[in-house]
């Protein structure tokens, strides 16, 4: 009953219906769902953005497809448009367009050249939940978009995600997957409550860098419920009970930051200002103001000369920094073949993922960032 009532809120807030939203046990999951109903299979090939998170290709590596890149435009952090077409071929199925830290570009475009070529178009909501695209809500235009709500997204439900189908023919093909799904052990309920309970009394500012750490140590090693679990990040196959349904846990903590998402909403709108008329009066580089209108600001966008070091300083002043794409297949460093990524094509995915890092922009007070961001201006590029 829960399950009804946390759709009808996602569905008020992406004017949809709740027959075309599905709940897992987190985003990737959606992903590899509606690839699937959209009847992926081995030799097929899916067009994503040069610089995205390892799990997308994951999610089409597992159905024995092949991951097609295209490298990003440096304003928008997103595919170039112009590079779009020459990356299809008479085995392309699919094109994930991503609002990436929050930024929908291009994405009538990207369906106008999907339609003339007879493919699907997929949108990557995971940055995007509750940002808007010319109007309408971000996931509304292509044939189906997939969200998360793990850390640091839009809203929590610890690790989670869920996806909507545009395409009415679709929604039967997924609905017929859902049995499929693995049920959480009450063990993963357990741990999960735990984890939410200790990410809302023990996590700040001052205990940040500390936490952040330790879960990711814990993820890698497998040693807890974790965003990457070891496997997800080291591999191409497939983890164990990788389908598997959303928990109570899950839909009870949504249910309650969803409440709150408004307010959220309005400090990332105005931190995202007060940084870019900051980095705007340095001669810095800047999200320009023409893309607000389509950008949540889940993360603010910073490229820096020396990340290890201003990461560190930041780390020093107990400043939240975050650390998305530290590599153009985040979080995976180094030879990226195994995911049939080569660097050397993809020279602003891979040149950016080298000096990038994200200011918070859901805090309420911005000013000891601003007074870093001061005195470490220098490094700022």
């Amino acid at each position: 009953m829960k399950d009804n009532n946390y759709k009808k809120v996602i569905a008020s807030i992406l004017k949809c219906k709740q027959d075309q939203i599905f709940l897992y046990w987190k985003g990737r999951v959606a992903l590899y769902a509606i690839l699937k109903a959209m009847g992926i299979k081995e030799g097929d090939e899916i067009v994503l953005p040069a610089f995205t998170c390892v799990v997308v290709p994951n999610a089409i590596l597992y159905l024995g497809a092949r991951p097609v890149y295209v490298d990003i435009s440096p304003e928008n952090y997103n595919i170039n448009i112009d590079l779009l077409e020459n990356a299809i071929t008479t085995r392309t199925k699919v094109i994930i367009c991503q609002n990436t830290f929050g930024l929908s570009s291009n994405v009538e475009e990207i369906i106008q050249i999907a339609n003339r070529h007879n493919i699907f178009t997929i949108e990557d909501c995971t940055h995007g939940f509750s940002g808007y695209y010319k109007g309408k809500p971000n996931g509304s235009y292509c044939d189906a978009a997939f969200y998360s709500t793990q850390w640091n997204k839009p809203f929590s439900t610890g690790i989670g995600g869920f996806l909507v189908v545009n395409k009415p023919g679709l929604i039967k093909k997924v609905k017929q997957l859902e049995s499929k799904k693995v049920k959480p052990s009450l063990t993963d309920k357990y741990i999960l409550t735990f984890l939410l309970f200790f990410n809302r009394y023990f996590v700040n500012r001052y205990t940040y860098w500390t936490m952040v750490k330790f879960y990711r140590f814990l993820s890698k090693s497998n040693l807890i419920l974790g965003s990457n679990q070891g496997g997800e990040i080291s591999g191409i196959e497939m983890p164990k009970n990788y389908c598997k349904d959303i928990s109570s846990v899950q839909v009870n903590a949504g249910i309650s930051h969803l409440s709150q998402l408004e307010k959220v909403n309005k400090s990332r709108k105005k931190n995202a200002v007060d940084y870019t008329q900051f980095l705007k009066l340095q001669s810095k580089i800047f999200v320009k103001e023409n893309l607000f209108d389509n950008h949540l600001f889940l993360k603010y966008p910073l490229l820096v000369k020396n990340r290890k070091l201003f990461l560190k300083l930041a780390e020093k002043e107990k400043i939240t920094l975050g650390d998305w794409f530290l590599s153009p297949l985040h979080p995976v460093k180094g030879n990226l073949e195994l995911w049939n990524f080569n660097s050397e094509f993809f020279p602003q995915g891979t040149g950016i993922s080298k000096k990038i890092v994200n200011l918070p922009t859901d805090i309420k007070d911005n000013s000891k960032v601003l007074i870093f961001l001061t005195r470490n201006i220098e490094m700022i590029e």
